[in-house]
């Protein structure tokens, strides 16, 4: 093994202390909801694919144990244990300091999706207890942190050695830490979804899932040999594709590109961006410069081919995205993102590898192949009839008079024009519209009540989306736009409300139009719901009237299920709907800040967020059903 394979104390940089993760978490995690909770699981499980990438490891264990806690094991190298030249085991800089790691200086990693070097280190901070197992130059070196702080004695200024191994790697087990978190139940779902996204990124890696907790045991294991092949084969099930999956591999100035994509016989785009592992859920350099490039080439051909004219203006971008679904993974060896979160790739290096390595692979398989491109050029131009007729319901729609909505009847608008403290919130039907009217607080509560259920945006063409009057309405109310890839005037910062409240019945219906607005949201305003400004109420179920003591709202059959068991006589009040509450009852259930339970909506990776919408707004009737009725009330609390 050379001086560049060497992975020791030498290669930990220490850059900044720990002190302030357990104040702030949101800064490190994102947030203290089930989304930054299944991070700390994400960011052990990072450092592990790191040592994969760089050739170490091929072998990932992941398991929810019944305690609650959670166990990462890789079969690495194992983190560094010997003395560090800061006087402490390097094992123990990893876990103790922030900014501390291997991927700072040069030579231990290549490539690197924990670029901030916060992970071991912040999920550390924010667990009741850590437990590490380091196998290393065969023997197993064991330490242990409460809160962050260490609880083991070193011995002769190292980590004490509990058994011998002819094994390498690095097992951590830690519980979350209830002070912080709002739960610490790890949301399976979730994870799994991840995993198996990690896997598709990594076709020579293996990934063993396990589920401990009573009820919910599960196996599964994750190797998918196809890849991202495999990963765009995967997001388009059910659909009918137009041609079979093409990929390409390519590398440019030490970055890598794996680009795979296939079109299918729907109105949507669905491309999906990853730089060294990570899901780029805001996209980035790396998607400016494959879509740039796809554009550009499929212009030209169009033009060679004749189906463009002199006199045509060339397709936009969304015209040739008509259809697609596909799949760019780039491993970058110094990434940078906007925000510590990691959502969105910055380095104009990318744009150029993307951009370059597209067209050339393009254009060697479109020569190849005039069949498909024929197909891919023909989603295109369906798209630009469709976007025509779209400019004109556009046009129609703007120059409308533009009515008061304070006095239309529609929107009942708030007195405060600070977007920071004011809310609106999309009520079902008139006569629940009518009692939250009354019940808000007018200074910062504005009130929207939509008809009946939105158009599915899923199945729709644009012209019908911009033409259907809810939405619309929704549109104006919103005030920062609609975004579209054609008029493109999607602005965030003129959002009038902070928080967009969705307040539906507590039932299937209500569930169903929920996830018909979200549908919306996701597909034209994603970023609503990537700021974090999209909300559900959660209207209680049931009002329970002892015989003695104070009335309760249950939100749930749990918490009914709970109540029985310590009141015997009540009386039961069933909501079937919003519109049985009468002003005060709303008030105190679903609009009093102090009082009310709201789920903030958070999207966690792009296989997950695109198959739920596939299964909430496509054809699958009965599929949607279940989902809805198992899912319904799923919630990431946030009052």
């Amino acid at each position: 093994m050379g001086a560049k394979d060497t992975y020791n104390a030498q290669n930990i940089t220490v850059l900044e202390g720990l002190e302030a993760v357990r104040k702030r978490p949101g800064m490190y995690i994102g947030s203290v909801s089930v989304k930054g909770l299944n991070h700390l699981i994400y960011e052990i499980v990072d450092n592990a694919v790191d040592e994969h990438l760089n050739g170490y490891c091929d072998s990932i264990w992941v398991t929810l144990e019944q305690d609650g806690s959670a166990t990462i094991k890789d079969n690495g190298r194992g983190v560094p244990v010997d003395m560090h030249p800061k006087g402490l085991p390097a094992a123990r800089i990893v876990y103790t300091t922030l900014h501390a790691g291997g991927k700072f200086g040069d030579g231990a990693y290549k490539t690197s999706g924990g670029l901030h070097g916060v992970g071991s280190s912040v999920v550390n901070a924010l667990s009741t207890y850590m437990d590490i197992q380091i196998s290393k130059d065969g023997g197993i070196h064991h330490d242990r942190y409460e809160r962050g702080v260490p609880v083991v004695e070193l011995v002769d200024g190292l980590l004490p050695i509990i058994g011998k191994t002819r094994q390498t790697g690095t097992r951590i087990n830690f519980l979350p830490d209830e002070e912080i978190f709002d739960q610490i139940h790890f949301k399976a779902d979730a994870v799994k979804s991840r995993l198996h996204e990690t896997a598709y990124l990594n076709p020579e890696l293996t990934i063993y899932f396990e589920n401990k907790r009573f009820g919910e045991e599960e196996k599964v294991v994750f190797h998918e040999k196809e890849g991202i092949r495999g990963f765009v084969r995967a997001l388009n099930e059910g659909k009918e594709t137009i041609h079979d999956v093409i990929a390409f591999h390519g590398e440019l100035d030490q970055i890598v590109i794996d680009v795979a994509f296939q079109y299918i016989n729907d109105f949507q785009e669905n491309v999906l961006g990853f730089c060294n592992n990570i899901y780029t859920q805001e996209g980035g350099t790396h998607l400016t410069g494959f879509k740039t490039s796809f554009t550009t080439v499929i212009n030209s051909y169009a033009r060679e081919l004749g189906i463009l004219k002199e006199k045509d203006t060339n397709f936009t971008g969304a015209d040739v995205r008509n259809g697609m679904t596909a799949v760019v993974s780039i491993k970058h060896p110094d990434p940078r993102f906007e925000g510590q979160t990691k959502t969105k790739l910055d380095n104009p290096d990318a744009t150029k590898a993307t951009s370059q390595i597209t067209n050339e692979e393009l254009q060697l398989f479109f020569d190849k192949n005039l069949e498909i491109l024929k197909n891919v050029i023909g989603c295109a131009e369906k798209s630009a009839k469709i976007r025509k007729a779209e400019e004109k319901a556009r046009t129609n729609m703007l120059t409308k008079p533009k009515f008061s909505f304070d006095s239309n009847g529609k929107l009942a608008n708030c007195e405060s024009r600070d977007a920071s403290k004011c809310e609106i919130f999309i009520v079902e039907g008139d006569s629940a519209g009518g009692s939250a009217k009354m019940a808000r607080n007018r200074l910062y509560q504005a009130i929207l009540p939509i008809r009946g259920k939105i158009l599915n945006v899923e199945k729709a063409t644009m012209d019908k989306v911009l033409a259907n009057a809810e939405i619309q309405t929704m549109i104006l109310a919103f005030g920062c736009g609609f975004s579209e890839g054609y008029g493109n005037d999607f602005d965030i910062s003129k959002l009038r409300y902070h928080k967009i409240i969705i307040m539906a019945d507590a039932d299937v219906d209500g569930a169903h139009i929920s996830t018909l607005l979200l549908t919306l949201f996701y597909r034209f305003m994603p970023e609503l719901i990537y700021e974090g400004h999209v909300y559900i109420a959660m209207p209680p179920l049931y009002k329970a009237i002892p015989k003695r003591g104070a009335e309760e709202y249950l939100y749930d059959d749990k918490a009914l299920e709970k109540y029985r068991k310590t009141h015997k006589n009540f009386i039961l009040q069933r909501y079937k709907g919003l519109g049985e509450m009468d002003a005060a009852q709303l008030w105190e259930t679903t609009l009093n800040p102090e009082t009310r339970m709201l789920k903030r909506v958070e999207i966690e990776d792009g296989k997950m967020a695109s198959d739920v919408t596939s299964i909430l707004m496509g054809s699958d009737v009965p599929l949607r059903r279940e989902f809805i009725y198992n899912h319904a009330k799923e919630a990431e609390i946030d009052a």
